[in-house]
């Protein structure tokens, strides 16, 4: 039988549910997968610390590695190659291993893309706010701009971060489709974005005050460890439309399934898998 050996590396994974996801889509292909948690909070160790988990990984034969935060940035200089859209991103989330070189590829673009127009495809997307421009945050930058956003507010605590993500979509998408801002900018917003670590079970919480929030925004998140955050509550309680993060847990899950494997991956099945896993109704259906 053939099999491969993957894992994640990252902060706080412990309820992290790729392991499942991708080894039951294994087994549907007759295949054997087995995938690692590899928490970096547990190993006592610095994110600083990925190189040296992907060195290892290489070394005993893994086949590729899914990164999370705050590793997505950080493990690009452990690389041999990336693919070009891990390359325009400035972040990674797939590291696959061939012929001896670890190359980055990033599938957090098009999982959120996929979640949020199966999700949320009729809302407005004329003003969006972004919590976070770190390494998701870039993936679903590209992604809210790629699927029309006409002006996006990335909104960080690293304003210098901010920046340089704004200077890099500027270059991809145009002027002025991309500023640096604060949260004052929801007043007049359509939606808003959290792409932050906040409200995950390492990292409870809400990522703003729960007063910015109206009734004329809708509400996405990226977290889906806890499945319903507390923002996602919060802006339930404010009168919102919400998406929560399952769906796109499930496609760029998917996405990395393929590259690990050459395999197609059958989204539905792993969709039903994440419903089952969360004891939920599903991932992709909106709530207002």
């Amino acid at each position: 039988m053939t099999s491969y050996l993957t894992g994640l590396i990252g902060s706080g994974i412990g309820p992290s549910l790729s392991p499942q996801l991708h080894e039951r889509e294994a087994g549907r292909h007759g295949v054997r997968l087995l995938y690692r948690v590899l928490d970096l909070d547990r190993m006592g160790r610095s994110p600083s610390f990925v190189g040296e988990l992907v060195r290892a990984a290489r070394t005993v034969g893994f086949d590729g590695l899914n990164i999370t935060h705050p590793c997505k940035q950080l493990v690009i200089e452990h690389l041999d190659e990336l693919a070009p859209e891990a390359a325009q991103l400035g972040a990674v989330n797939t590291v696959v291993f061939r012929d001896g070189r670890a190359i980055g590829h990033n599938t957090d673009v098009t999982g959120f893309a996929t979640s949020f127009a199966r999700g949320l495809a009729d809302v407005a997307l004329g003003r969006v706010v972004q919590l976070g421009a770190g390494g998701a945050g870039a993936a679903v930058a590209h992604a809210l701009l790629t699927l029309g956003a006409d002006r996006l507010t990335l909104v960080d605590t690293d304003r210098e971060r901010a920046a340089r993500l704004v200077e890099d979509l500027t270059v991809r998408f145009g002027p002025e489709r991309a500023v640096a801002g604060t949260t004052e900018a929801l007043g007049t917003a359509d939606g808003l974005v959290n792409a932050t670590p906040v409200g995950m079970a390492a990292h409870p919480g809400l990522p703003l005050p729960a007063a910015l929030l109206h009734p004329g925004l809708w509400v996405a998140e990226v977290v889906y460890r806890p499945l319903q955050t507390a923002l996602l509550a919060a802006a339930r309680a404010a009168g919102c439309r919400t998406l929560d993060g399952g769906g796109m847990a499930v496609f760029q899950a998917a996405d990395a399934f393929r590259l690990f494997t050459g395999l197609t991956p059958d989204t539905d099945a792993m969709l039903t898998d994440f419903a089952a896993l969360t004891h939920a109704p599903g991932p992709l259906q909106p709530r207002s």
